[in-house]
Parts: structure tokens; sequence; C-alpha cells
């Protein structure tokens, strides 16, 4: 065990690492590869690319000019030399000299930039660290500095808000020194024909254009090689308008060429929005964005004084030694401590100081499913051992449960995590439940889950899954032929369309009456409740089943009692929500049928007798 000395030392170690020396005159500590160079008996700090420009030499002698090759090579030098912003704390004007969070964000500019790549960034903030300035001043850089007629998007949820970022480059060009401007003309915006939107850079011909998310129709249709979306989780998302389509109607257009530049930047706001769909994308490595997130421990601010580390040490909950163990500082817990106690709970105070990304979606919205809980779910998502379908004498009828075998093939819709256990071994261990979706691709999609009830530990597991759209009577032959290579497992169809369609011509249930005829293992429940009584095929869902397999999954989530293999599945929960009455769905414009199957599928293998061993047993009704 740690002694309160050995505490104290490690947390003078880390107040020192915040404090290494930063000086972007000098270029001490600053971003990328620097080469130490004497200039006018100071040592600077260089970055590698400038040393390397054959104007190095010939600049050597004018301080002006040597000042401005290197302004196109060190942004942050750049930044404290030309770049005038309002400090948030003392609302004075200042010369912008990064803070830590600013410079990691750059590194990863830098990096994509220096590499030939187009920068295109998701950042994920806390609050009050200046992560919009940093991106507009950015944009200002490459336009002022590296490209002419390079055009710029500005677009925030509300129009307010575009204008107020835009006015920070008002600023930047107001108040640009004379002798680093290499244009004749000075610095400042002009109006660009009659456009209220729309200012150009004098002398440079790039144009900035602010709009807003409300106001959409104001900014399509330009010609754009940068731009910056700000607030995004909070941009409307309603029938007519969506920010996935507005993004992609004005991104579309951006050339994927070096300087050019596309962040979607914004505080968290719930799940299941465009901003978090492309947020779990990134992190990924789906989305062509690098994910960044900021901590609110990264900003210098959030820090106050101890007085007693000891008796602090000794006090901290369990959430407060984890940041320690983040390698937060004692000043930083402390200042964390005494913030929480303007919230009422700690969720609040996640949303508004989120120490990770899961944390800061969390704890808004209306979600069924805890966040928290779906991550750890998603820690054991992969992809899958094999893509493709299975082979079977016919598409329907008893030659579907001949299985020859599985085909690979990377547009097959059936992915496979585990194959069936060698030789069936036990009877009962397999259950294959299956939620019914439109045939069009516009519609729901149809998924036939397969649970392996003893998977990895002895836990539930998702062993296989088919996701598409397909006409309802071959969906059920293809559970079936799934079903009979999972060991003749439990059929478990959700029977709620079947019951309720016709299909050519036919009621919807004769579907399930062929399908009793020669796949024996099917579902049944009682149906003593309706005229004829008896058992009827099928899972029928209604408001009390509902809550019933939703309650029983949310348990299972929360105690990661269950392995789940597909990371679409866990999308799926972190967009699930409870509405005003009670009910539950999925957030309007997403899917819930992947959920639905583990819903029903893991709450019907929870009811099911132990698996007992096999020995060459005939076909026969079970009725769970």
């Amino acid at each position: 065990m740690d002694t309160i000395e050995t505490i104290i030392n490690e947390n003078r170690r880390r107040n020192a690492a915040l404090c290494r020396q930063y000086d972007p005159v000098t270029g001490e500590g600053c971003t990328g590869r620097r080469v130490m160079h004497m200039r006018g008996g100071r040592m600077l700090y260089l970055p590698e690319p400038m040393t390397a420009d054959p104007k190095f030499d010939l600049v050597a002698a004018d301080d002006n000019a040597f000042s401005r090759l290197r302004m196109r090579y060190d942004f942050e030098y750049w930044a404290v030399s030309c770049v005038t912003i309002k400090d948030k704390m003392s609302g004075v004007d200042m010369r912008m000299r990064l803070n830590r969070p600013q410079r990691r964000v750059l590194a990863e500019l830098e990096r994509q930039r220096l590499a030939g790549e187009p920068v295109r960034l998701i950042m994920l903030k806390a609050r009050q660290w200046g992560g919009s300035t940093l991106i507009q001043t950015y944009m200002a850089w490459i336009q002022c500095l590296h490209r002419r007629n390079w055009n710029s998007l500005i677009c925030a949820h509300v129009k307010d808000t575009s204008a107020t970022i835009r006015g920070m480059y008002t600023k930047l060009l107001a108040n640009y020194p004379e002798e680093f401007w290499e244009e004749e003309v000075k610095p400042c915006f002009k109006p660009f024909e009659r456009s209220v939107n729309t200012r150009v850079i004098e002398g440079r011909g790039c144009m900035v254009t602010v709009g807003s998310s409300e106001g959409q129709e104001a900014v399509r249709g330009n010609d754009y090689a940068m731009a910056h979306l700000s607030e995004v989780a909070f941009w409307p998302d309603t029938t007519t308008r969506s920010p996935e389509g507005f993004i992609r109607a004005v991104c579309g257009g951006i050339a994927r060429v070096d300087m050019s530049l596309i962040v979607l930047e914004s505080t968290a706001n719930g799940v299941g929005n465009y901003f978090h769909s492309e947020w779990l994308r990134s992190v990924r490595g789906e989305s062509d964005k690098t994910a960044v997130f900021v901590p609110w421990y990264e900003i210098d601010i959030y820090t106050s004084p101890v007085d007693d580390a000891g008796a602090l040490w000794h006090s901290l909950d369990d959430y407060e030694k984890a940041l320690w163990q983040r390698g937060c500082t004692l000043e930083q817990i402390c200042w964390y401590r005494q913030k929480r106690k303007e919230y009422p709970s700690r969720q609040l105070m996640a949303a508004e100081y989120p120490t990770d990304d899961v944390e800061a979606f969390a704890n808004s919205g209306n979600g069924v499913f805890d966040v928290n809980h779906v991550d750890k779910l998603r820690s054991l998502c992969c992809a899958a051992y094999k893509v493709g379908e299975l082979s079977a004498s016919a598409v329907s009828g008893v030659g579907a449960l001949d299985v020859k075998g599985f085909v690979e093939d990377p547009k097959g819709r059936l992915k496979v995590w585990k194959q069936p256990v060698a030789g069936g071994s036990l009877s009962g261990r397999y259950v294959v439940a299956v939620d019914i979706g439109g045939r069009s691709a516009a519609s729901d999609y149809s998924v036939i889950a397969v649970i392996d009830r003893f998977g990895e530990g002895g836990l539930p597991e998702v062993v296989a899954q088919w996701r598409g759209h397909i006409d309802h009577d071959l969906l059920t032959w293809k559970a079936a032929s799934i079903a009979s290579w999972y060991g003749e497992a439990l059929l478990v169809i959700e029977s709620n369309t079947l019951e309720t369609e016709r299909t050519e011509g036919e009621p919807g249930l004769y579907i399930l009456t062929r399908l009793g005829d020669v796949y024996m293992n099917l579902y049944r429940r009682d149906s003593a409740d309706r005229s004829g009584g008896g058992m009827r095929v099928g899972f029928h869902t209604n408001r009390s089943t509902k809550s019933l397999v939703i309650c029983h999954l949310i348990s299972l989530v929360r105690e990661s009692a269950y392995i789940e293999r597909d990371s679409d599945a866990c999308d799926e929960l972190t967009v699930y929500e409870c509405g005003p009455t009670g009910s539950f769905g999925a957030k309007c414009g997403y899917h819930d049928d992947i959920l639905m199957t583990r819903a029903i599928g893991l709450y019907v293998a929870s009811t099911m007798p132990e698996p007992g061993c096999r020995v060459n047993a005939p076909r026969r009704l079970f009725r769970w």
C-alpha cells in the first residue's frame, strides 16, 4: 500500500509534468519535431520542415522575413505573434497562446496536414478550453498564409453562434500586424456581392460563409474547401431535415486533397443522434474522421490548492480514487470535489464535466440502457469469424433443413462468430430468435440471431446472426436452416407480423403452419385465453411481454451477464428509449430489430431447462 509520502511525491511529479516549459515564441515545448537553432544569442526550437526550406538560409539576415517564413511552418508562433483573442477569464484582448488541450488537438491537425492527408476530425468537448477558437484560427492560418481562393464554411446549431465564431476571425484580421501581412491591401473582411452570410478576405480571395442548421438552404451549393461544423449534437433532426443529410450535401463537395478540412465538434447531447453515431464510427475506425475527446482534467483552470494532502487522500471515494489512477493530481481532484457540490447528482456533474467519452454521452437523454454498461458489453464485440450463407438442398420446405455447409461470401448476410459444437452433443444448447422486418430496403430489417446458452465462461453468447430484407416465408425457412445447423435449436419466431398479414392471398400464419409440419422444435406459447385454446406457434410481443423481455435484457446488460459479439447490437442499445407513456422503442430514425432478437432469445433461453445429452434422439416437439 502506498504511503502518504509516496502519494505526495507522485503528486509533485505530476504537477511538474503539467508545468513543463512551453514557449511558443522560442518554440520550446511546441508541437511537432523541432530543430534547435541559435539566432541572435537565443536558442530557438524550429519546425524541422522549416529548416529544410530553400529560403531558410536566404532570410537569415532579415528578422521580418525570417518570422514570415517561420509562420508558414509554425502555427503556434504565428498565433502568439498575429492572432488576437479575448481571454475568457479576464475578458481582456491578448495574443493567442495555446493551452494544453489546444496543443493536443493541434498535434492531430498537423499530423494529418504534414502527411499530405485531408484534415478530418470529430471532436467531443468539455467546456471552456477554446476548441472552436482553435479550429477557426487554424482555418484562418491556412487561408491567410497557405491558400488563396480557399473558401470556408462556419455552421453551428443557431446562426448567432456561427456569427460569434466568425467574430473571432474579424478580430484576428483587424489586429493583424502589418509587418507580417504579405498582401498589398490591409487585412480585413469585405462583403461578397450582396450576400449577408459571406465575407471575403481582402487580398486573399478566400470566402468565409456563416450558416446554421436551422437555415441550411442558405449555405448549400457553394464551393467550400473547409468546413467547421459546431455543436452538431444539437442540430435538429426532423422528417424534413437531418444533420446527416445536410453534412453529406455540404461536405460531399469538399475534395479529399491536402489543406482541405472538415471538423465536427460538439459537447455531448445524449445518445442516438447523428453526432453520437458518427463518434462511435470514428472510435471504431470506420469513419474518415479522427476522434478526439478533451476531458475536464486537461483544462488548466480546473484545479484548486490542497491544504492537507493526507486528509484529502484518506477521504477519497471510489470515483475520486479512479481519477487518481487516471493520472489526475490531488489539486485537480480537489477542484472536482468542490465543483461537484454545485450539482445534485454526479450524473449532472458528468454531463457538464465528463471524464471520458462514455461518461459524456451517458448522462443525458432518456436511454433505457446505461451507456457505461453497454460500453462493457461492446468491449467483447469483434469481427465475425466467417461471413456468407448456408447451403441447403432447397430454399424452402424439408430441403431447407438439409444443410450442406457454410459458403463464405463477403456479400453474405450470415455472420458467424462460432460454428455449432461438433456433433451437437447437447440438445437444447442453442436458441434461434427471429425478428421479422420488411421486404424493401427502406423498411426495418429482419434478423435471425443464434444464442449459445452455454457460451464463453458459461454465459449466454451470441454466436451467429443473419440480417437483411427478404420475403417472410423465405425468412422462416432460412431461420429453420440456421436452427438445423445449430443442432436443431429451439426456433423462436416473433409472430406479430405474421399474425396480422396475408401472404399471396393466404394468412401469414400459414407460413408458420407449413414450417411447423417440417421443423418440430418450434417455440409455442399458451393461447388458452384465445378462442380454441391450446398452443400457438411463435412469440407474441405485446405491452406485457415486451416489458418482460426488455426488463430482463436490462438486467443482463447491467450485470454483463451475456456476451455480445455484434457492435451494431450495442449501437441499438444506446438509442433505445422509454417514452413518456412508459413504452419502449428505438429513437426516431433508428432500428431495434437486432435488440429485439436479443431480448426475446435471451428471455426464452432463461426459461428453458438444463440441456441433456442427446443419444440419437428422434425429432420431437418441444413446448417451453
